[in-house]
């Protein structure tokens, strides 16, 4: 699709679309509709790194060499939104479909480039006893800003870009800056996980058992599945998160569907295993998950880590509010969404106040029903 377009519709300069909620929207893909956060599955990889960090990744200060990281402060200096004193904690996660390195044959190994396959903004307000987790979904037309690549080479801007492609064109401080364009949130913090960091973590588990209602088979991923109950190993369980035409519709909802299923037994699987009780079980986890993480520079150390760990311990699981950014099929391409006005804006502008997220900001705006 073109990078660049000077008729955007009825959209504003940031590519949302600001016929309001009540107009219905064009035919298309539903991408409104029932959206759930796809990338609630490098969220939880986060969430039991923080819980690990809490507890016992002080023995195992030899996996500092595992990690990754990128300084987003010195790649963005100053351009960028005052921190508020009620904008709490705000971090950008992103599950990365790059095929580099180890993730060369997984799910397909053949899409050149990586691209931000999920992304999910977590606000976690003053007093971090709560959370909010906000899914952009990939296919979301945005204005990227004026960036510096990863190389360091200047990108000039773009109107209208498919979210995900920015990453691939610019890297990941770019899509913190445009994250931060979006929402008018600055972003304290950023965690990125890649595909075969998910294969690995599920392997170190020895694998996660999931029961299915229906037969599954997907030639795109190469996933066939009885309907039953199975034991799925690392591969497996990567191809059943990113299954998508062999389940429902072919859209996005069904494999959002998987994925929402694959982390309860994720979480299930650890309970059982007790994971943070056994430090053999604990550093495997661990060594699997700190080779596939990329960080900013804040937290990019064990020790960064831990005390980032620790000072989340007051938050509960069953608190995290999860929503999607509210969109609409674009009226240009109804195979892209633009976020729409005024709930985009009121979702935003609640998370940056630290006030309560207002309910026709979670709604989706076609159909009155959940975004999250």
């Amino acid at each position: 699709m073109p990078h660049t377009t000077t008729d955007t519709g009825p959209q504003d300069a940031d590519g949302t679309d600001r016929t309001g909620a009540g107009e219905e929207p064009e035919r298309g893909r539903k991408a409104g509709r029932r959206l759930r956060p796809a990338v609630l599955v490098p969220l939880v990889l986060l969430a039991l790194l923080l819980g690990l960090g809490g507890t016992a990744w002080w023995l195992y200060r030899g996996l500092d060499a595992n990690l990754a990281n990128v300084d987003i402060d010195k790649a963005l200096g100053d351009d960028r939104p005052e921190k508020l004193p009620t904008s709490g904690r705000n971090i950008l996660v992103l599950g990365s479909d790059s095929r580099a390195g180890d993730n060369a044959a997984l799910d397909g190994g053949k899409a050149p480039g990586a691209r931000s396959d999920t992304a999910l903004v977590v606000h976690i307000p003053e007093g971090r006893n709560r959370a909010t987790a906000v899914s952009i979904p990939r296919d979301t037309l945005v204005n990227r800003p004026a960036c510096e690549t990863s190389a360091g080479r200047p990108l000039p801007g773009a109107r209208r870009v498919m979210f995900n492609s920015v990453y691939a064109q610019a890297g990941p401080a770019c899509v913190v800056k445009t994250v931060e364009r979006m929402s008018g949130i600055r972003m304290d913090h950023y965690v990125e996980i890649d595909f075969a960091g998910f294969r690995d973590i599920v392997d170190a588990l020895g694998g996660v058992t999931v029961t299915t209602d229906r037969a599954i088979d997907d030639r795109a991923t190469g996933l066939r599945l009885d309907a039953g109950t199975h034991r799925l190993d690392g591969e497996d369980a990567l191809r059943f998160v990113r299954t998508r035409y062999g389940v429902g519709d072919g859209s996005d909802l069904g494999r959002i569907g998987l994925q929402q299923q694959f982390l309860m037994a994720l979480l299930t699987e650890i309970k059982r295993q007790e994971i943070l009780t056994s430090p053999a079980k604990l550093y495997k986890v661990a060594d699997a998950a700190t080779a596939s993480l990329t960080t900013d520079t804040a937290i990019g150390s064990l020790t960064g880590l831990a005390d980032f760990g620790r000072s989340l311990q007051g938050i509960d699981p069953a608190a995290m509010e999860t929503i999607t950014l509210p969109v609409v099929p674009d009226r240009r391409d109804p195979n892209r969404v633009v976020p729409v006005q005024p709930r985009a804006d009121e979702l935003w502008k609640a998370l940056r106040t630290g006030a309560a997220v207002p309910e026709p900001a979670e709604r989706s705006p076609d159909t009155g029903s959940p975004t999250g």
